[in-house]
């Protein structure tokens, strides 16, 4: 797999390119194959989904939620998700039907038993989504694995991106990536702050960096290629008219085929390209070089507070947890909480911590609960 070869430094001048489904397939299996057929028609090495397992993802309250929206598929929240999940038999045909074409085929883990899924299901890799680069405990269980991983960085700090390569190594784990990724959707070319491919590089040299986009259109993918980016994720429709809300910041096969392209004409080498030597490369203009900008630091952008808002993960109790208990590792799990709790990336740090008020099961764990 060219993604193996990548990450352990055979292939300096390759790109893998990740044609992200999703759930832009609405549901529907036969949509599905059409379009890993048209992601293996672009030039796309890989066609990848989401998977989840709703409890464990989600509290009850944020799947009991009424979900009015035009992008609905359900009148709550969690019948929404459901109509949009596949099952393990689906899973397979849609597995098997990539590999009549030759194509790779994964799914993020957006949850503990999803991640024993698809280890189930013999992935080639596993990704980690931007909602889950703070959960610690997850990213402990995938880096115990031999698979290979693709961890993105939106909505992390610089400190959270350090702690998640910190349990890679203390895991003697190195076939893994790390994508910068901007949860904002879709993102503005000012907000693309592409120069974090430059930072991470700098900050992991050991480790191979990508990019996952979700700005309009495909030149600021391709600077992020000439910028070092070795891995390329664009999420991937058939219709950007269609029902969903991540139709608008994905690109259709003609797009993804011509980014794949230019991708594949590029002469790439270990040294990337200057900012200007890229605008000049691509033709670029303002946006461009709106989305070229120096980045001296990575933090928590504005612009990703909406997604980090909905569907950022907190600390939820697994029972019924009395006043005055001392929080042990299986008093606590890790989902999406409405309302919403302290974050993932506390986890191990209130462990042994006493609770100042009685907390049910699987409700928020929130600072004014703990006696710090």
């Amino acid at each position: 797999m060219l993604l193996n070869k990548i990450l352990n430094g055979f292939q300096d001048e390759a790109v893998y390119i990740i044609a992200e489904i999703g759930q832009n397939h609405q549901g529907s299996l036969a949509t599905a194959k059409q379009m890993i057929s048209e992601a293996k028609k672009a030039g796309c090495h890989c066609v990848k989904f989401q998977k989840s397992d709703l409890p464990a993802k989600f509290t009850r309250s944020a799947l009991e939620r009424k979900y009015v929206s035009d992008h609905a598929w359900g009148k709550t929240y969690g019948e929404h998700k459901e109509y949009l999940e596949f099952s393990k038999d689906q899973y397979l045909e849609l597995q098997a039907y990539s590999r009549e074409l030759n194509v790779d085929f994964t799914a993020s883990a957006m949850d503990e038993r999803s991640l024993d899924f698809l280890l189930e299901l013999n992935v080639p890799f596993i990704k980690i989504g931007s909602g889950d680069a703070n959960n610690f405990p997850l990213l402990k269980k995938a880096a115990g694995l031999d698979l290979p991983l693709v961890i993105s960085t939106g909505m992390q700090t610089m400190t959270t991106v350090e702690r998640i390569v910190q349990i890679m190594e203390e895991a003697g784990k190195h076939n893994f990536a790390l994508m910068h990724c901007v949860s904002s959707y879709p993102t503005l070319p000012k907000d693309c702050q592409l120069q974090t491919i430059s930072l991470l590089r700098q900050r992991f040299p050991s480790v191979v960096i990508g990019y996952s986009g979700h700005e309009l259109g495909i030149s600021i993918s391709k600077a992020a290629v000439l910028l070092g980016a070795r891995i390329v994720e664009r999420h991937f429709t058939l219709d950007k008219n269609q029902k969903g809300s991540d139709h608008r910041c994905s690109l259709e096969p003609t797009e993804l085929r011509t980014l794949s392209r230019a991708i594949g004409d590029f002469k790439l080498g270990k040294k990337p390209l200057a900012a200007s030597e890229i605008i000049r490369t691509l033709n670029g203009g303002n946006e461009l070089a709106e989305a070229l900008r120096d980045v001296h630091d990575k933090d928590i952008m504005l612009c990703e507070l909406p997604c980090r808002n909905k569907l950022g993960k907190s600390i939820v109790a697994t029972r019924n947890l009395s006043k005055g208990h001392r929080l042990q590792l299986n008093d606590l799990a890790i989902k999406v909480s409405e309302p919403r709790g302290l974050t993932a990336e506390t986890y191990w740090d209130i462990l042994g911590k006493e609770l100042t008020d009685s907390v049910c099961e699987d409700e928020p764990i929130t600072g004014s609960m703990l006696i710090l």
